[in-house]
């Protein structure tokens, strides 16, 4: 039988409970975007089991452009309304998608991502970029990683200075 702290750790709300915590430890005192980004896609790199990329995406110019990630190269341009991330800002909410081979108009990036979740990043009630997570395993995602990713977001908005 495993101990209790590893059984609450492994259960998702116990899992993402210390996430957030860890989260909040490496944003605290830090405004530049480009380094909280980097630390938290680092810190869900290595946290989260079964993902192949998870990164972030700015809005610039009027389209989401490539920030900090982890994993295999990326596409750089998302149009607003195209692909996942470009839905999730188009529909100002969060993107759970099971398969994204089912998902009209999906890019694929990795050839590897089969379920992807993009939440969107908002500040000073726009729209300032996504968090955006891939798996190659269908399905990966459900309500409780998408609750858990949407506090992980708000606090990476709350916690940058955007314009810098």
């Amino acid at each position: 039988m495993e101990p209790a702290n590893t059984m609450k750790a492994n259960r998702p709300a116990g899992r993402y409970g210390l996430l957030l915590k860890q989260a909040q430890a490496l944003l605290e005192g830090e405004n530049d975007w480009v380094a909280n980004l980097s630390n938290i896609a680092a810190l869900l790199s290595s946290a989260l089991p079964q993902i192949n990329w998870v990164g972030f995406y700015r809005m610039k110019g009027g389209e989401l452009l490539l920030g900090p990630f982890q994993g295999k190269p990326a596409c750089v341009h998302i149009p607003v309304g195209k692909g996942v991330c470009g839905t999730a800002v188009q529909r100002n909410a969060t993107q759970v998608i099971p398969d994204v081979r089912c998902f009209p108009g999906h890019i694929a990036c990795d050839c590897d991502s089969v379920s992807e979740l993009v939440v969107p990043l908002r500040a000073q009630g726009r729209i300032v970029g996504v968090l955006d997570i891939d798996s190659p395993r269908a399905e990966r995602f459900g309500d409780a990683d998408a609750r858990a990713m949407e506090a992980i977001a708000e606090l990476v908005s709350r916690s940058c200075a955007w314009d810098g």
